[in-house]
């Protein structure tokens, strides 16, 4: 005799729908873009460089033999760990999702980066910028969401 399947628990579905993951996914996508591109409009202001979507697009102005590049890789890291950790933390705030959303955001910018420009990113210096993101925005978001949601039990 076949052994029975277990029925999905309730209310499994209605937790994680994936219409409502792909919204967050997306919307989380365009804050990273429209942050990025704030982050170095600024940037390229107050440093007096030009500023095209390459910055943002591209990979070859994150470099680790100038200080433009420098600044470049910072601006990326800060638009990536701290201010997606915070866009997560609002839109998601469960912890357990946190690295899922963060490591997304991140591999969709390495696809879009690579049909912007047309080839893979080769500089060491951007995939470092890059992993260093991934990583802040993981641990700040499951650190923002956790202590979210100790404050919300304590005031409660």
């Amino acid at each position: 005799m076949p052994r029975r399947r277990r029925p999905p628990r309730a209310g499994a579905m209605a937790e994680l729908p994936p219409l409502r993951i792909a919204t967050q996914i997306a919307t989380l996508q365009a804050l990273y873009y429209v942050g990025a591109i704030i982050l170095m409009l600024f940037t390229a202001l107050v440093a007096g460089i030009s500023f095209t979507l390459d910055v943002v697009f591209g990979w070859d102005a994150v470099r680790g033999d100038t200080t433009q590049g420098w600044l470049c890789g910072f601006v990326l890291v800060l638009d990536g760990g701290f201010c997606m950790a915070i866009a997560i933390i609002l839109l998601v705030s469960r912890s357990k999702l946190v690295p899922d959303f963060a490591v997304t955001i991140h591999a969709l910018h390495l696809v879009i980066t690579t049909l912007y420009t047309g080839r893979v990113p080769r500089n060491a210096m951007w995939w470092a910028c890059m992993m260093a993101s991934t990583g802040l925005c993981a641990a700040l978001g499951v650190w923002g969401s956790r202590y979210h949601l100790g404050q919300a039990m304590i005031c409660s």
